[in-house]
C-alpha cells in the first residue's frame, strides 16, 4: 500500500495539505462566506508520502474500540441551515468500479444509516449521502453562550459524545420558541429528550423532524465521524459483518476518496450531489498525486 496524502478546505478546488497533522491531535482551521470550523483527522496505521508511519492514542480509547478512521469537525454556519439541508458523506469524481456483492455494502450501510441516498452506480458523479445530524456517531451541540471558557479545546483530550440538551435552541416550532421557559425546565432536555445516538438517529430520520432545526453562527457543531468497517493499512479493505470482506485495492483507481458536507443538490445524472460546500476532506494515494511536488515542501509548514 502506497503512503497517503490528506488534504482539507472550505471547497474541492482549495485544499491544503494537512498530512503532518493526521494522528496528531491538532486541527486544521477553515473559513468561508458559509462555514467556520476546524478538522481533524485520525486513520489508523496511517503513513504519509515517505513511508513514516503515525500513531494516536484515539484508536486505544475504550470508547473507541474497532474504530480505523475518524474525520472530527468542530464549526458553526455562517447562515441559516435546516438540519435537513446539511449532508455529509462521498462524492467521487467519475464512475466506480465496484465489486461483486457490493449491495451487501449497501445494504449494511442503509441499516446503519436509514437516511442514506446514494447513486454509486452513477456514470458521472457517484455518491452517497445522509444529513449530517443522522449519519455521524457522535454530535454535539451548544449555544455560543453556553459554552463554558468559550469555545474549548478541540480536538478535545476526551472522546466526543452525543450531546443534544441544548437543541431545543435551534427549534423553529412555535411551542419552543420560548428559550427561557425551556431553560427553566433543564434547557431542553423536555423538548429532545435524546438520550443516545439511537435515538437521536431515529427521530432525525423523519425528514420534518430535521426540517424543524435551524443552525446559524449562534450554534456550535461538534461531530466525530468515524466507523471502522474501512481499512486503509496495510490495504484499503472494506470489512461487513459475518466475515464479509472486500479487497479495494483491487477496484480502486486512484480517485480521491472524499468526505464533503454541504447543502443538497440535484439528484438527476450529472447534476452535482452537493452545490453550497461547506468543507471537505481528500485522502489521495501520494503515488498517484499530481501535487506531490508542490506540496512536498508545504505540509510542514501546516500550524
Amino acid at each position: 500500500m502506497p503512503g497517503l496524502r490528506v488534504r482539507a478546505g472550505t471547497c474541492v478546488e482549495d485544499l491544503q495539505d494537512i498530512t503532518e497533522l493526521v494522528n496528531t491531535g491538532r486541527a486544521h482551521p477553515f473559513r468561508s462566506e458559509k462555514f467556520e470550523g476546524q478538522v481533524a483527522i485520525y486513520i489508523k496505521g496511517f503513513r504519509n508520502s515517505r513511508g513514516q508511519p503515525s500513531y494516536s492514542e484515539y484508536f486505544q480509547r475504550p470508547d473507541r474500540k474497532g474504530i480505523t478512521w475518524s474525520v472530527q469537525v468542530k464549526g458553526r454556519f455562517l447562515q441559516p441551515r435546516s438540519a435537513n439541508e446539511i449532508l455529509l458523506g462521498n462524492t467521487f469524481d467519475r464512475a466506480l468500479s465496484l465489486p461483486w456483492g457490493s449491495s451487501l455494502a449497501l445494504q449494511f450501510a442503509k441499516f446503519v444509516d436509514p437516511a442514506l441516498e446514494h447513486d454509486l452506480t452513477s456514470d458521472t458523479k457517484p455518491w452517497a449521502l445522509s444529513p449530517l445530524i443522522v449519519t455521524v456517531p457522535h454530535f454535539m451541540h451548544a449555544r455560543v453562550d453556553h459554552v463554558p471558557g468559550g469555545q474549548g479545546e478541540f480536538p478535545p483530550r476526551t472522546s466526543i459524545s452525543d450531546d443534544t440538551s441544548q437543541l431545543g435552541m435551534a427549534s423553529m416550532s412555535p411551542a419552543k420558541n420560548n428559550l427561557k421557559v425551556a431553560q427553566t425546565y433543564k434547557d431542553d432536555r423536555a423538548v429532545f429528550p435524546l438520550r443516545t445516538p439511537g435515538e437521536r438517529k431515529k427521530y432525525f430520520s423523519k425528514e420534518t423532524n430535521r426540517e424543524d432545526i435551524v443552525f446559524g453562527t449562534d450554534d456550535i457543531i461538534t461531530t466525530d465521524f468515524c466507523y471502522g468497517f474501512l481499512e486503509f493499512y496495510p490495504d484499503i479493505i472494506l470489512r461487513l459483518p459475518a466475515g464479509i470482506t472486500f479487497d479495494l485495492m483491487k477496484y480502486w483507481d486512484k480517485q480521491p476518496i472524499r468526505f464533503v458536507c454541504g447543502t443538497r443538490g440535484g439528484k438527476e445524472e450529472g447534476d452535482e450531489p452537493i452545490t453550497d460546500m461547506f468543507w471537505c476532506v481528500e485522502v489521495v494515494s501520494a503515488d498517484d498525486d499530481e501535487t506531490v511536488g508542490e506540496k512536498e515542501g508545504d505540509s510542514d509548514d501546516v500550524d
